[in-house]
């Protein structure tokens, strides 16, 4: 059964409920004065700056950011390393790691690439890719050493290239 202490006790929080609910504005507006179409009520929310804009690097931000299909460098290096299997790709860090891929399921010899941009310009200081070598005597007795020579330049040259492709498809 319910009692008189527990019953005042409800009536006071009720009481106290409703009321302030009548002094506080809640978050929301007035339909009126909002337009029906959610295209148009983003648009106005944008116009008055209530909206969320990512990655645009205004309002005291640095970063001078392009949607990654976008900037012709970045989708050549992907283009350009397609066949091997990625490990982290970060478009706001600006690098790609591959996983260790090896040409032959047998092999005990597997690479690495890895692709930092240093600038969304297309030029042959744009880019630092370094190439990592894998040898395993055993599964367990690895020796991992950084690849010099001939690969990091025909890459290079590979990706400036399709790069320079797109940006005149691009401008097109």
């Amino acid at each position: 059964m319910i009692n008189l202490k527990n019953s005042k006790i409800l009536a006071v929080l009720l009481l106290i409920t409703f009321g302030f609910n009548s002094c506080i504005k809640l978050p929301g507006g007035d339909a009126r004065k909002n337009p029906p179409d959610p295209k148009l009520r983003v648009q106005k929310n944008l116009e008055e700056g209530r909206g969320i804009q990512f990655g645009t690097g205004k309002k005291g931000g640095t970063g001078n950011f392009e949607f990654s299909s976008s900037n012709e460098l970045w989708r050549a290096s992907l283009d350009t390393i397609d066949f091997m299997p990625l490990a982290s790709v970060n478009y706001g860090g600006g690098i790609i790691v591959t996983d260790w891929y090896s040409t032959d399921i047998n092999s005990d010899e597997s690479i690495k690439i890895s692709i930092r941009f240093l600038t969304n310009e297309i030029r042959s200081d744009s880019l630092d890719i370094k190439v990592f070598n894998k040898k395993c005597v055993a599964q367990s007795n690895c020796v991992v050493s950084e690849k010099t020579g001939g690969l990091i330049p025909e890459l290079t040259a590979k990706i400036l290239k399709t790069a320079t492709i797109y940006k005149e498809k691009k401008k097109k």
